[in-house]
């Protein structure tokens, strides 16, 4: 009896009757259930609701496990038992369970099987991230496989698909004499608009890598595969994983929320401050804002850091304070303010288990603050006062308080007077090229939304360039990444949100072709900058070896070669701008760069040796070795600095490999040392790493470019030269 003596069982029975109709109704109808709450039995209580959902009849013993499941909780909640994440844990959980019955038994009806293979429901919002409300409807995206659905020999399987979404959607949310079930809403789904209630799997695929809006990246940070088909949802989400979390950091998130929030704000005609009709869930400091906040620094900073990408939003939260990413403070505030808001909107909703979120009046809203253990509706409405104000602060400091407006064009006489006023030399000619550059010629400030980042970026990026040592070199350069880049709206949006980096940028554009190259081929590279991680030159090598070989999207040769490309590159990056600002000795840096090369040689070739064995197989006792001459040889790479390599191959001389192909070793070796420069050295979409030299190789030009160990020590010892 120790749980009836902790917690107040007796008077959330009480508050029930007098206050919330629908549990009183509830306790009225489950007498059994009412006596296992009164004694204080609350696992017992959820144990007996479980029971009751064992009907043969899945309509019927889904709608009375609800009504059991809803009743015992709400008491548990009530009597302070059950806390809010056990409560919102649970009713997740139970719609997890019934969505997978509602498709199974939709396939059963149609084939008599017990199966769910090729029928995939994703769980998207609070299902998604376990944290349901009350009387909250589910948002699934019901995906397809034509190749394993079941279905009868003749049926089509688009037709089917169809068949089996509207029996589970009726399943689930038909009101009977029995109540119902859940409340589903579809439109989620990929182009709902036009798209069928369940959708292929190719389809949606095609939608998310090429034509998804931003808001669906938000959707897809609480996405899980909850029902059906759990495997190949699994798969489905591994493989639409970049397009939730990009590498690059997401500036333009934030101006897509506050887009978003402004609009729902517009929207909203209830009172802006807590009072009769405020909405918890969409009013100001409310908890979608929470939950918007969260999401946003989550899309902004995710991709690169896998820490955050957690569904809840309290454990996003944490996350993002633990990271750094946002202040603790405004974590506990928001975290605590987010708890309190979820209990308030359960209390609305327990009362006539109606999917609402606004406070009501008069007697209605004592009714809702003396379910809660409160005097009155103003003391509810007095803690919601001070609740939202602070969640609502924080909230504004993020997306800003009015919405944003494009700036201003200036004619080009305007801008070739403000050209003068920095001190650019021909301001005329200097006017008329920018004006050029936003005539739509090039690709990266052709959309409309580049245009307006690129205006709200170029008066700091002018003052920038004007207070520089070449500012001529600059402009041509910058010219030179616009040019170049196919969509540079990441890197305006980044630097407008981040005008201090301009001076790095600048820095780089002026002193460094090699920097300047790197941010044509990849803008996104000054991320890097962004996060002011100072530089670890502990374990170099190490650590970047194993940042390549963890960090694939996928598990194919090219992806693993683009992701050494990309931690190269960005690792090069960040040595170069602290070279040029002199925050390290330069043979400190050098010697970062000579171990992040010969980590970029180690994880080539493992993928190269990898991806080459495929065919020909291995040679038993024999390996690819890699020798640094120059530079490299000595630990003193510069950022501009060539790789200079001699590859040789130890073993029998005579051997040859084991694979479907097999070749000598001298053919072999001399092949896997091409694929491994060629790994280092060919230009891709994510740019080439380095060129690398041979030539220093026993006859240089005119010999293999791998020998034996035991050649290359008889040239050295016989016919080398000083």
């Amino acid at each position: 009896m120790a749980d009836f003596e902790d917690h107040d069982w007796t008077g959330a029975l009480a508050r029930a009757r007098t206050h919330a109709p629908f549990l009183g109704r509830a306790l009225d109808r489950q007498e059994e259930l009412e006596g296992l709450l009164a004694a204080g039995k609350g696992e017992e209580a959820l144990e007996w609701s479980r029971s009751r959902g064992l009907h043969e009849e899945a309509g019927v013993g889904l709608r009375r496990h609800r009504l059991g499941l809803a009743t015992s909780l709400a008491i548990g909640d009530l009597a302070g038992a059950f806390s809010l994440s056990r409560v919102m844990e649970e009713l997740s959980a139970f719609a997890d369970r019934a969505l997978d019955r509602a498709i199974r038994t939709a396939v059963a009806d149609r084939t008599g099987e017990w199966a769910s293979d090729g029928m995939i429901a994703l769980a998207l919002g609070k299902q998604g991230s376990s944290e349901l409300n009350y009387s909250s409807d589910i948002d699934p995206i019901l995906l397809y496989d034509p190749e394993t659905l079941p279905r009868r020999a003749k049926d089509d399987a688009g037709e089917v698909a169809q068949r089996y979404a509207r029996k589970i959607v009726k399943l689930l949310s038909e009101n009977t004499a029995e109540g119902y079930v859940l409340r589903v809403d579809l439109r989620l789904r990929p182009a709902s608009e036009i798209s069928p209630l369940a959708v292929p799997i190719a389809s949606a695929m095609t939608h998310y890598q090429g034509q998804a809006l931003a808001w669906e990246r938000a959707a897809f940070i609480r996405s899980r595969a909850a029902a059906g088909d759990i495997a190949a949802g699994e798969e489905f989400l591994t493989e639409i994983a970049p397009f939730v979390w990009r590498q690059q950091l997401d500036f333009g998130a934030i101006e897509e929320i506050r887009a978003l929030t402004h609009r729902i704000r517009e929207e909203y005609d209830g009172p802006p401050n807590p009072g009769p009709g405020y909405d918890v869930k969409r009013g100001r400091g409310g908890i979608r804002e929470v939950e918007f906040f969260a999401q946003t620094h989550q899309l902004i900073h995710g991709g690169r850091d896998p820490s955050l990408r957690v569904r809840g939003t309290r454990d996003a939260l944490n996350a993002l304070a633990e990271a750094g990413r946002i202040e603790a403070v405004h974590a506990q505030v928001l975290g605590q303010g987010y708890d309190r808001l979820r209990v308030i909107e359960h209390r609305l909703q327990m009362v006539e288990d109606q999917q609402t979120h606004s406070l009501p009046d008069g007697e209605k809203l004592d009714r809702v603050a003396m379910l809660d253990g409160l005097e009155s509706g103003a003391a509810l409405v007095e803690e919601l006062t001070q609740l939202t104000a602070q969640t609502g602060a924080i909230y504004d400091e993020l997306i800003g308080q009015e919405a944003p407006t494009p700036p201003p064009t200036p004619e080009p006489e305007t801008r070739a007077r403000d050209l003068v006023r920095l001190g650019f030399h021909d301001a005329d000619a200097l006017a008329q090229r920018i004006e050029g550059w936003r005539d739509g010629r090039y690709a990266s400030i052709r959309t409309p939304q580049a245009l307006e980042a690129f205006d709200r970026l170029l008066p700091l990026l002018l003052e920038a360039i004007a207070q520089s040592d070449d500012p001529e070199r600059a402009m041509t350069r910058f010219q030179g990444i616009i040019e170049r880049t196919q969509s540079a709206i990441t890197l305006f949006r980044l630097l407008s949100a981040e005008p201090e980096l301009l001076d790095r940028l600048v820095a780089a554009l002026t002193l460094s072709p090699v920097l300047a190259g790197t941010l044509a081929r990849r803008p996104e590279t000054l991320d890097v900058l962004l996060e002011r991680v100072p530089i670890d030159f502990s374990d170099t090598y190490a650590r970047t070896l194993e940042h390549m070989r963890q960090g694939a999207e996928r598990d194919d040769y090219e992806a693993k070669l683009d992701q050494i490309r990309q931690v190269i590159s960005e690792a090069r990056f960040t040595l170069g701008i602290s070279l040029l600002e002199a925050e390290h000795k330069p043979s400190r840096i050098a010697a970062a760069l000579s171990e992040i090369a010969e980590a970029a040689i180690t994880a080539a070739l493992e993928a190269a040796h990898e991806e080459f064995a495929r065919t020909h197989g291995h040679i038993a006792n024999s390996e690819l070795i890699v020798i640094g001459l120059g530079r490299l040889g000595g630990g003193a790479l510069s950022p501009a600095s060539d790789l200079d390599m001699i590859y040789l191959f130890s073993g029998e001389f005579a051997a040859e490999s084991d694979g479907d192909r097999p070749l000598g070793a001298t053919l072999y070796f001399n092949r896997l040392a091409s694929r491994v420069s060629a790994a280092l050295s060919v230009p891709t979409a994510q740019g080439a790493l380095y060129d690398v030299d041979t030539r220093l190789r026993p006859q240089g030009k005119q010999g293999p470019l791998a020998v034996s160990v035991e050649a290359f020590a008889k040239y050295q010892s016989e016919s080398a030269w000083t």
